[in-house]
């Protein structure tokens, strides 16, 4: 005889000694979508290729939560720890509807800090899957961030400075070798001549228009900076600084 049996959910308990079975009817469709929804970030997972992607974007704002802090993937705009976001109001972007690349060291910092984000209505929350643990097994470079600073008007005469971030994203130590500017009305230099692997330092940089005692320097200039160093894939490296040089 064929007997076909169904069992929907079999919970054993023993009591006193007395082993009591009975069957618990299987949670509904509804029961489990909710449990689904209450166990999600609300933000997605993206892996490395597809967060370099998204670093693409021009709106894209890039947010490193890991604590204590790290060493910033290049081109982060923002470092604010995973467990303080909603004291940091005033760092992040405006329009909720500005995508936020968010990422720690191993991705659990940043599943916290993106249900924090998704929490305060941004709809366009990215979490690196794996932090920067995973990342760094696929980039290896050195960079100048940001690519250029627009000191905006200038008086001729007075002195404006910018810095930038110079990062030896790569597993080896690394020495600067020279750092030179394009005009010698702009002069550059690095707080630290030699970086271990995955640490970063100042590119500090000074602008002052009236050095050549002229009016060589009035108008909209650029100036280049450059940086050598010994890492043989890497061995120029420049970033810039705009500016529109008025006399009052």
């Amino acid at each position: 005889m064929n007997r076909n049996i169904l069992i929907i959910g079999l919970v054993i308990v023993v009591v006193g000694g007395t082993v009591v079975w009975w069957l618990r009817p299987k949670a509904s469709n509804t029961q489990t979508n909710e449990l689904a929804t209450s166990n999600t970030t609300g933000a997605k997972l993206v892996n490395n290729q597809e967060f370099d992607q998204l670093m693409k974007g021009a709106d894209a704002f890039v947010l490193d939560v890991h604590t204590p802090e790290q060493t910033h993937i290049p081109g982060t705009d923002a470092f604010i720890p995973y467990d303080q976001i909603d004291q940091h109001l005033s760092e992040l972007p405006a329009d909720k509807q500005t995508p936020i690349l968010v990422y720690c060291r191993s991705g659990n910092m940043s599943a916290i800090a993106g249900k924090e984000l998704t929490k305060l209505g941004y709809t366009q929350v990215y979490d690196l899957e794996g932090g920067t643990g995973a990342y760094k097994e696929s980039h290896n470079q050195v960079s100048i961030t940001p690519d250029s600073i627009a000191l905006g008007t200038v008086i001729y005469g007075d002195v404006a400075h910018a810095n930038f971030t110079l990062t030896n994203y790569t597993p080896l130590p690394m020495k600067i070798t020279r750092v030179s500017t394009s005009c010698g009305c702009t002069k550059a230099s690095v707080e630290k001549e030699e970086l271990a692997a995955y640490e970063s330092t100042n590119v500090n940089v000074s602008f002052d228009p009236a050095v050549h005692k002229d009016d060589t320097d009035l108008g909209d200039l650029t100036r280049t900076i450059y940086v050598e160093t010994d890492n043989p894939n890497f061995k120029e490296l420049t970033s810039m600084i705009t500016a529109t040089v008025i006399k009052k």
